[in-house]
């Protein structure tokens, strides 16, 4: 499959080098040109269902984060229950981001999965950080995993996609795929910050459905993943105030 132009969402902001496992980097290889195509439709899919389940584990020196809900493709919002991992409880709540904004409604019993329905109040505002927060850089990726068109199968590798590996997630078989390198890809609408496609991982099945994305993060010494859950996905609703972008 090839379509005019490449825009493979390489992420970008507080992303750096570095992949903690995830395939064998004395078996990488240029990627054939049907491996080339199911990297290239995997974001489309994502879109094409509207919005998958998924669970973003963020990392901290401090004691990660979980974020465990559902982003909505299309209108470009995810909301989803947060929850410390090795740290305090002071962060539980329940979050939804766009691009633009983080909103969170702090809450001291936090449940298994967010109310279908967003509370009418006690949200807080702020804007998403660009820059310098793995939790905000995290919330970006996961929106990115989702295109409205494939992208350019021809030009992915030869802007250094790579296969990297096999295994499983989850009962799924699955290729191990790095993303097109920002330094040899001209022209393309990369996300600002990002310096390696080796960075970026992807766990991609026969058909195409993306399953696992691994990133590096500058800041952090460990990276952070996004898992699409075998859970069904929630159509996301918008908090009081939030504006779909689509």
């Amino acid at each position: 499959m090839a379509v005019a132009g490449t825009a493979f969402f390489l992420i970008g902001g507080d992303v750096g080098g570095g992949i903690d496992g995830g395939g064998d980097s004395a078996g990488r290889r240029v990627l054939t040109a049907d491996e080339a195509n199911r990297l290239a439709i995997t974001r489309f899919l994502n879109y094409q269902a509207g919005g998958r389940a998924v669970t973003i584990t963020v990392p901290s020196a401090a004691g990660g984060l979980v974020v465990t809900g559902s982003v909505d493709y299309r209108a470009g919002i995810g909301y989803g229950v947060v929850r410390g991992a090795g740290r305090d409880t002071s962060s539980d709540g329940l979050i939804q981001w766009t691009a633009a904004t983080v909103l969170v409604h702090p809450m001291t019993d936090v449940p298994a999965t967010a109310p279908a329905s967003p509370p009418p109040s006690g949200w807080y505002r702020r804007a998403l950080q660009k820059s310098g927060s793995s939790l905000d850089s995290s919330l970006v990726i996961a929106l990115g995993l989702g295109s409205d068109r494939p992208d350019n199968a021809e030009l992915l590798p030869q802007n250094g996609a790579e296969l990297v590996g096999k295994g499983t997630v989850r009962g799924h078989s699955v290729e191990i795929m790095t993303g097109p390198n920002a330094r040899t890809a001209s022209g393309n609408s990369f996300a600002p910050g990002a310096n390696t496609g080796s960075a970026v991982r992807y766990w991609i099945g026969g058909d195409g459905t993306m399953y696992r994305v691994r990133a590096g993060m500058a800041s952090e010494s460990q990276p952070v993943v996004i898992d699409f859950d075998n859970r069904k996905y929630v159509p996301v609703r918008a908090a009081p105030g939030v504006t779909p972008v689509r």
